[in-house]
């Protein structure tokens, strides 16, 4: 399997996007997610995506030249208008006000609506993170979880992520998860694969338990703990659908599909200064110090290591070549 270097993956993603019509910022965005998932092993987050991204930049179906438009309707609440593009630049465009707003407040909210699907939510938590804030996310996504004791589709896996900064310029935790058992791209991959799946992941149209991915696609999938995980997906769903104006998980369109409407997704971001707290640092430092007493005990995301190069399978990557020189 070949081994791509970072940088590689990073330039010849931002071609591709820009051969499918991208505007430079845009382009240089997006490929920089994809980067870091792939940094992380994140392959469901990475290149997987890329030949959707151009497939729809031809179609229409996400917009590769819009400008975000940011607004501040109060002075806790910062706002971006992502015009049916990427999600990723039209974070950037907000982030540095959400930041200043949490600076003033104490805590500041940051709603992105109308964007493409972010793919991994906590690499935009993760920037609140560095930047010194605590914070967490919310997304939706098109439609794959009923309720318990249903069958109708009703919420996506609509994750939340959280990170949290160690007051000493690094971060102290990193988590981001689907609020459904799995992620549905486990799902898929295990279909394209002839996999089965493990029961406890999906049920069947009909709201049986399953093993086979095919079956699990044409019905739903598990909130993660019953009852409890649903409680919050459908929070996530208020958050970034209800409170962004975007679009519900039941209107939204399969993700990859080259052709349709666009998204029209929303996220939504707590943005939280933690300097509020005079021991904030000394009070995480502890904590983190606590749960490695034990050995191979940690806080989320410590330890959790990068890659450069990364193996890329050879067909995946034969495929973003011709992306980048279509």
């Amino acid at each position: 399997m070949p081994q791509i270097s970072l940088d590689e993956i990073e330039q010849t993603v931002r071609r591709a996007l820009s051969v499918h019509g991208a505007e430079a910022f845009a382009a240089a965005e997006v490929a920089r997610a994809v980067r870091k998932a792939e940094s992380v092993g994140n392959k469901i987050c990475g290149l997987y995506y890329v030949e959707s991204y151009c497939q729809q930049l031809r179609s229409g179906r996400v917009s590769g030249t819009v400008t975000p438009q940011v607004r501040t309707p109060r002075k806790g609440a910062v706002m971006v208008d992502a015009g049916f593009g990427f999600a990723q630049p039209a974070f950037s465009h907000a982030l540095p006000v959400g930041l200043d707003a949490a600076r003033t407040n104490g805590v500041a909210s940051l709603s992105v609506a109308h964007a493409h699907t972010c793919t991994s939510l906590g690499y935009f938590t993760e920037q609140i993170a560095q930047a010194g804030m605590i914070g967490i996310g919310f997304t939706n996504a098109s439609p794959i979880v009923a309720a318990p004791g249903g069958k109708t589709r009703a919420i996506g896996t609509n994750p939340i992520a959280f990170s949290v900064p160690d007051g000493q310029g690094g971060i102290a935790m990193q988590f981001d998860q689907s609020t459904t058992t799995v992620a549905l791209g486990k799902i898929t991959m295990a279909k394209a694969a002839g996999q089965s799946i493990p029961e406890g992941w999906a049920l069947d149209a009909d709201g049986n338990p399953t093993t086979d991915p095919e079956e699990a696609i044409k019905g739903s999938l598990v909130s993660m703990g019953g009852y409890k995980g649903w409680g919050f997906g459908l929070m996530a769903e208020v958050l970034a659908a209800a409170l962004t104006g975007s679009v519900l998980s039941r209107d939204v369109k399969p993700l990859k599909a080259p052709e349709g409407a666009p998204h029209d997704l929303g996220q939504y971001y707590l943005i939280i200064d933690p300097s509020v707290s005079h021991d904030f640092g000394d009070k995480i430092k502890a904590l983190a110090e606590h749960i490695a007493t034990d050995e191979g005990a940690r806080m989320p995301g410590q330890n959790k290591a990068t890659m450069d190069p990364v193996e890329v399978g050879e067909e995946t990557w034969a495929l973003i070549m011709a992306l980048a020189t279509a």
